[in-house]
């Protein structure tokens, strides 16, 4: 089950072994044995493998049908439904200078 589903995960990418290889910092064998069964990779690297393809670990190992992704997006925000235009402009603002202030730390 894991190994169907890495090669479908790989494939719907567009990556051959070596190229998801490359990026786990993994050989291009392992991935063959992965996908084929002979070999189950340890915690670390199925954090690794979720986490790259933005799938959960219940997806990963076939304990679910649908693919959740490990970085959903954030909950909207509940703003009051009377708040005026001009409101709404002072909210985005503050976003807008929260996330300015992000990038100026990086």
């Amino acid at each position: 089950m894991f190994g169907e589903l890495l090669q479908e995960l790989r494939k719907d990418r567009g990556l051959t072994q070596v190229q998801l290889a490359e990026v786990l910092h993994l050989s291009p064998l392992t991935i063959s044995s992965y996908e084929c069964g002979r070999t189950m990779p340890d915690d670390a690297t199925k954090i690794a493998i979720a986490q790259f393809f933005d799938v959960s670990l219940d997806y990963l190992m076939g304990l679910v049908r649908e693919p959740s992704l490990c970085h959903a997006p954030p909950p909207p925000l509940n703003l009051p439904a009377d708040f005026t235009p001009e409101e709404l402009a002072q909210v985005q603002e503050y976003i807008d200078f929260i996330s300015y202030r992000k990038k100026q730390k990086k």
